[in-house]
């Protein structure tokens, strides 16, 4: 049960960003769109390239490092995990849960679906996350997840031994 919690709460840590993000205008987060709308808007002067690096920067680091520092923390700190097998499950099971909370609700319902993630003058480049995005990101969660559970469990195997 508290791995559930846990899973939502990173769920949430990643929502957070993202509307953080867009909440004075979707193109402050032009950085998470395909190359070309993120060209467009730079290019229409709806922000600053440096406004937009900056945002890159600060959603990295609330978006991957809290999540990352939240999932550790519930992993060992809360769950008492030790060893490689305990934790590589439970990271997984959070990474996961972020992963299609990603893919299903923000890329697929989200931004495929609402017009919050519309950005005026680029409407032409929908939509905004094409087939082969959408595949190259379904393949990092199933293939991706697994390492990065196994990475995080080898590294804090190795240091809490130490």
């Amino acid at each position: 049960m508290v791995l559930i919690l846990e899973c939502i709460v990173v769920c949430f840590i990643l929502l957070v960003p993202c509307v953080v993000a867009i909440a004075n205008g979707t193109e402050n987060a032009a950085f998470l769109f395909e190359k070309e709308v993120e060209e467009r808007v730079l290019k229409i002067g709806l922000i600053t390239e440096e406004r937009l690096e900056k945002n890159r920067k600060r959603f990295r680091f609330w978006g991957l490092s809290v999540m990352i520092a939240f999932i550790l923390f519930a992993v060992y700190g809360i769950n008492g995990a030790r060893g490689f097998r305990s934790p590589f499950w439970q990271i997984y099971a959070c990474g996961m849960a972020e992963g299609l909370f990603d893919r299903l609700f923000i890329d697929c319902y989200w931004v495929g679906h609402t017009r919050a993630w519309i950005i005026p003058g680029t409407e032409d480049l929908m939509p905004y996350i094409p087939r082969k995005t959408v595949i190259v990101r379904w393949l990092f969660v199933i293939a991706g997840t697994p390492l990065i559970a196994a990475a995080l469990s080898g590294i804090m195997l190795l240091f809490l031994r130490g």
